[in-house]
């Protein structure tokens, strides 16, 4: 007792002393425009990060030009952005300014351990250089025929299904198990879920219960990194098992979970390893699978380079999560918008039907350009992204450059923006991706066919510093995405067999997609578990 009423009495000189600086101190970024905070506490954090918060985003892009100001906890100003310039400028020029915060660092090192998402600068680009070559299109073309066997199971698994006439099927789960197993076996050579029958798997439902178990404790997760350090992580255990709340108990179990699936994973991919090329030829993945290619070049790595048993196992958290969660997300939301809008899915059929003809499979080149299935694919990134904003935080002074000039809270127009040491920085991904000054009046409309002719001049001068299709869906710069190929390969092989064999229409319930750090669905806005039913019917 006597040692919460030392750290209560600590936490209130802290609080008194935050808020006396933020009402007597002059920032930088009192001239940038920003709506006025709803709360002098938490300003609006809520407003701005909860799972209701694509309404006051809508506002801020309707409202302010590529910036805008957002007064956070005890009116600490964050930056939202989706200038173009300014964005290069963030994830390009000066990446190493705008780093990852500590609390990303921290949240990303206990959950996933010492993957890509907890390294940051000279560390994070030796990962990145070991890990490049295995993500190269080069090698992506292997996996075609593991990702087509995976797929083909799921179409006999939906077949059986659907054999006796339409039904309603939660498609998100279907999406997030077929997510699962194709990094599973392409990505680690190990496979999850047969894909033979409905059911729940247990191991891709913990997987997928992570962003939305941990989004509403965002509050409680800006103390990772102070309390992260206290005594040791047996120590840390055992106080947060003492403490009665039932979620942050989940958000242990779903941790323990992806590490104890890592550590079985990696030791059968070394116990393998050390028995030759025969003895991986004939386990999943054939010994093409990403984490078996990687092991082989970390033993050839030079020693600066090669990494620990601790960073693979980091990589595999990092890939089982990255992989399946936003690549499971964009396949239901593919399926809904088709099932929506039934000439888009019948004109994308008859283009998979032309393109296989009499074969078993359309080869890798032929699939990946298919103009149509790629412009469905590239609008429904655009317009749903399933990342909708990364924080950064500045390591030091910067100045942030503007497309355009904005007018300031003093009347004056601002060209650029001093931006202050340890301001959080928010890169508007889906904000960029919906700009109607980039992409026009209909930016806010799904249309792919937009992809089908020249883009215009308003976002191909942008310059948007995106790796894929001038958006900002994979992020750009030395922290892009660094599976965004395997993940549009695993969305067109599932979506070309699904859609020329199934007819999708929607389903009577009111599904919602809710904002978070990857969006997900539910039946109504309440709803507390990720569900997407479509309606489902064989035609073929």
């Amino acid at each position: 007792m006597a040692l919460l009423q030392v750290v209560a009495a600590l936490g209130v000189v802290w609080i008194t002393g935050t808020v006396v600086r933020r009402l007597t101190k002059s920032s930088p970024l009192d001239n940038v425009p920003g709506p006025r905070a709803k709360s002098f506490l938490f300003g609006d954090m809520t407003n701005f990060f909860d799972r209701t918060a694509r309404s006051f985003h809508k506002q801020l892009w309707d409202n302010y030009d590529g910036v805008a100001k957002v007064q956070t906890f005890m009116r600490a100003p964050l930056l939202y952005v989706w200038d173009p310039k300014a964005l290069h400028n963030i994830v390009v020029k000066d990446q190493y300014i705008y780093e990852e915060t500590p609390l990303f660092f921290k949240f990303s090192q206990l959950v996933f351990g010492d993957g890509l998402l907890s390294s940051g600068g000279e560390r994070h680009k030796q990962q990145r250089k070991i890990l490049n070559p295995v993500f190269h299109t080069n090698h992506m073309r292997y996996m075609l025929p593991t990702f087509y066997r995976i797929t083909h199971q799921l179409r006999q698994a939906l077949t059986n299904e659907v054999k006796d006439g339409k039904k309603e099927i939660d498609m998100l789960n279907w999406m997030t198990r077929t997510a699962l197993e194709l990094v599973g076996q392409g990505g680690l050579g190990h496979s999850f879920d047969p894909l033979d029958r409905e059911w729940v798997n247990p191991f891709a439902e913990l997987v997928k219960e992570l962003i939305p178990t941990f989004a509403p404790m965002f509050i409680i997760i800006r103390l990772l990194p102070f309390v992260s350090e206290i005594g040791s992580a047996d120590f840390r255990r055992r106080m947060i098992k003492l403490i009665p709340w039932k979620r942050l108990h989940r958000c242990l179990d779903i941790a323990d979970a992806l590490d104890t699936t890592s550590k079985s994973i990696l030791a059968q991919k070394k116990s393998l390893l050390a028995q030759g090329d025969a003895a991986m030829e004939h386990q999943v993945g054939e010994g093409k699978d990403i984490m078996s290619v990687l092991l082989k070049a970390n033993m050839k790595a030079s020693s600066e380079d090669k990494m620990s048993d601790e960073e693979m196992l980091g990589h595999i958290s990092t890939l089982i999560f990255a992989a399946m969660e936003t690549t499971s997300g964009a396949l239901a939301r593919l399926l809904q918008l088709l099932a929506e809008h039934q000439d888009v899915q019948d004109k994308l059929r008859q283009e998979i039907i032309a393109a296989r003809g009499d074969r078993e499979v359309i080869d890798y080149d032929e699939l990946m350009s298919l103009p149509y299935l790629e412009a469905v694919c590239r609008e429904t990134l655009r317009l749903h992204s399933p990342a909708t904003n990364m924080v950064r935080s500045t390591t030091k002074d910067v100045v942030m450059p503007l497309s355009a000039p904005i007018r300031g809270n003093d009347g004056t127009m601002i060209n650029e923006i001093p931006v202050p040491k340890g301001t959080a920085v928010v890169i508007g991904i889906l904000a960029c991706n919906v700009n109607t000054a980039l992409w026009g009046p209909d930016a806010h409309e799904w249309k792919p066919d937009r992809f089908l002719n020249p883009l215009p001049e308003s976002i191909t001068e942008a310059r948007v510093p995106g790796v894929y299709s001038n958006l900002m869906t994979f992020l750009g710069g030395g922290r892009a995405c660094i599976g965004f190929k395997f993940s549009q390969l695993e969305m067109k092989v599932v979506l070309s067999v699904l859609v020329e064999n199934f007819r999708f229409t929607p389903s009577d319930k009111d599904v919602v997609w809710n904002w978070a750090g990857v969006q997900f669905p539910t039946v109504g806005k309440d709803g507390s578990e990720p569900r997407m039913p479509l309606k489902v019917e064989l035609i073929r």
